[in-house]
């Protein structure tokens, strides 16, 4: 197993370990830092939560750097990106950190673009690398949960919540890459609307 699909595995197994630290008991009390109460136990699930996140920027790019991109790298890298997020967020809801409706949309979408992504594969396109849009989704949406799971640090000293805001910043950037990805990838539905489209031809014809 060469090293990107190792960071991958190593990224699975922390997704458990998160989950656990985020959930259980606040044992060890909590903490004071920069005027903001957060609890031990979230601190370090903020923390693997960000380790997590480092493997899966560092997986992507030794792969396609030194052209080790593998079927199992194509498989789990984006399953255990939607795993480790998906988790994150469902959390951050039952914690009422994050509005339920703002997580329904995010996931929604990723559920939509990974769906593309499939018929993109089985019609063997080349699926597009993240633009932009894309890339601030991900970067805002990792810093969000991070934010978020220390209660919004620094909220007291900025007089509003960085992680609240960074999340719509997320949900903003998320419609708009989503969007952006169904239209760039319009053709791959060409065919259906034609066939659409011709059998109505053929229908008016034969009246």
């Amino acid at each position: 197993m060469n090293l990107p699909n190792k960071l991958t595995v190593f990224r699975i197994i922390l997704i458990p370990i998160f989950i656990i630290l985020t959930v259980m008991p606040e044992v060890g009390g909590s903490v004071w830092w920069l005027g903001t109460p957060i609890a031990i136990t979230k601190i370090w699930g903020a923390v693997v939560f960000a380790i997590a996140s480092i493997t899966d920027f560092l997986d992507g790019q030794i792969a396609r750097r030194q052209h080790l991109v593998t079927n199992f790298g194509k498989f789990a890298d984006p399953i255990a990106d939607k795993m480790l997020v998906m988790s994150a967020f469902i959390i951050l809801v039952s914690m009422k950190m994050a509005p339920a409706w703002v997580v329904a949309i995010i996931v929604c979408r990723e559920l939509a673009v990974s769906g593309l992504r499939l018929i993109i594969v089985e019609n063997e396109g080349e699926v597009l690398a993240a633009a932009m849009p894309g890339k601030i989704k991900t970067f805002s949406q990792m810093f969000a949960i991070i934010f978020l799971l220390l209660n919004n640090l620094f909220a007291n000293y900025l007089h509003f919540g960085p992680g609240t805001v960074l999340l719509y910043v997320c949900l903003f950037f998320t419609i708009y890459s989503g969007i952006d990805y169904f239209y760039q990838n319009r053709s791959i539905f060409a065919d259906s609307f034609k066939t659409k489209a011709s059998g109505k031809t053929n229908g008016s014809e034969s009246v």
